[in-house]
């Protein structure tokens, strides 16, 4: 099994990486599958499913297809040409992506949220369909968005979990198990080993820089979401609350007023400071998914500016530790909220952040892989009940708690041996039990929870 560090970790957009990321992917996908076909298309129609109809309007999943297909990725989006584009889009009724014919697209009836009828693949589903110029359907294909801006046909989800075809790995670990057995017999971290897997399948300036980039676009993220203020978009009129927070913290430095518990507002101001912005539509890291996307890069802040000895040159070490145990979660049990509830996400975040935590503070892959279970066995049954369906409540301050659990837990580990009595591979498969089990309410349809409990404007 190999699921690299850049798949795990994408540069993307807010506020989702499941019902924005995915979708734009899954439309521009579409236009290679038009480019592909013998026919010639003449018009485009889609239908989004599940979750994604039910909370498609506060993740702006519409804008997110729509501008897929016109030709918008995520890792290189431009939010003022995407504005400009939508704008033409909606008056002229026509899309006109790269070499393909002009296209008839009106927004307003051609896309649809259908409530009634979810797919059978996964909660997040969505079809697409090129007609021609009679209105009859000439291609189609069904999409599933199945967290942290994966996405797969339906062909490719029945095809297994498993489809990397790509040449041998060193370290092909699967499980927990698996990887702390391989860590014994080679001597290596659980870094090293990733390492070298990422490195039979490229170069060792494209990982250097590529993980480079990774931190830089999260470290951007945090000072963004650091500096500004006013109120979130989506009609619950959420108050940006980091900058505020943040300029008390600064304030209150070396005037010894401060309680020994102002460290965890830290690690929650930087979470927040992320999420605040991927609430906004900013530039993010999916780690593993955008609605968890403030646990790892708070957790790394906070170890760079409060911990004794931290260097920015571990950081690779950080995001690669991270990295195999996000693979081994997706891989087992399920990265998206819409399977599987919020445990999966900011679960699984907080599990990636406290191994890689373990791992920089001189952690053995034992210690690496309890600090990991503990993370994730205490969020299990987390629901993702988001109000009116936005990433914000109560997503944001979500993030915090991860973080200062990812950092409670690397603690706890690097105080013991490694021995411990829950298995990690134990722990993921009673997350993939609990969000099997857990009703279709909690799990990102805005149904049930704190979404019905709470006012919605």
């Amino acid at each position: 099994m190999f699921l690299s560090v850049f798949e795990m970790f994408k540069v993307g957009i807010g506020p989702s990486s499941s019902h924005t990321m995915g979708p734009m992917v899954a439309a521009a996908r579409f236009l290679g599958a038009m480019r592909a076909s013998d026919y010639t298309p003449h018009g485009v129609k889609g239908a989004l499913h599940g979750s994604l109809a039910f909370t498609g309007v506060g993740h702006a999943t519409d804008r997110a297809v729509i501008l897929g297909l016109a030709g918008f990725r995520p890792e290189t989006y431009d939010a003022e040409a995407a504005e400009v584009e939508l704008t033409r889009i909606r008056e002229r009724k026509r899309l006109t992506p790269d070499a393909l014919p002009e296209l008839a697209f009106d927004p307003e009836t051609d896309l649809r949220f259908d409530y009634d009828r979810s797919l059978p693949g996964h909660a997040n589903g969505m079809m697409l369909m090129a007609t021609d110029a009679q209105g009859d359907v000439i291609l189609q294909e069904t999409y599933y968005s199945v967290g942290g801006g994966f996405v797969l046909t339906e062909a490719e989800l029945a095809a297994g979990r498993d489809t990397d075809d790509g040449p041998p790995v060193p370290y092909p670990f699967k499980s927990a198990r698996e990887m702390l057995a391989m860590a014994d017999a080679s001597g290596l971290s659980v870094a090293q080993m990733k390492r070298a897997n990422e490195l039979s399948r490229g170069t060792h300036e494209a990982l250097d820089s590529g993980v480079a980039r990774i931190w830089s676009v999260m470290d951007a993220c945090i000072d963004r979401g650091l500096e500004n203020d006013g109120t979130l978009p989506g009609g619950l009129n959420v108050r940006r609350r980091a900058k505020r927070i943040h300029d008390a913290l600064l304030a209150e430095r070396g005037t010894n007023l401060s309680a020994p518990h102002t460290i965890n507002d830290w690690m929650s101001v930087y979470a927040m400071a992320v999420n605040e912005e991927n609430a906004a539509g900013g530039q993010v890291v999916t780690a593993p998914t955008n609605g968890a996307a403030g646990v790892m890069p708070a957790t790394i802040r906070y170890w760079l500016d409060h911990v004794p000895g931290a260097s920015r040159a571990k950081i690779p070490e950080f995001l690669l530790t991270a990295a195999a145990i996000g693979g081994l979660v997706k891989y087992n049990a399920s990265i998206s909220g819409a399977e599987a509830g919020c445990q999966a996400e900011v679960g699984s975040a907080a599990a990636m952040a406290a191994a890689g935590l373990c791992a920089v503070m001189g952690g053995t892959p034992a210690q690496v892989e309890n600090a990991a279970e503990i993370a994730l066995e205490h969020h299990l049954g987390m629901t993702c009940d988001p109000v009116k369906g936005l990433v914000q409540v109560p997503c944001i301050e979500r993030n915090g708690l991860g973080a200062i659990k990812a950092v409670s837990a690397a603690s706890l580990a690097l105080r013991g041996d490694g021995v411990h009595l829950v298995p990690l591979d134990a722990c993921i498969e009673t997350m993939r039990q609990v969000g099997a089990d857990m009703a279709e309410k909690y799990k990102e349809t805005s149904l049930g929870g704190l979404a019905v409990n709470v006012p919605n404007c």
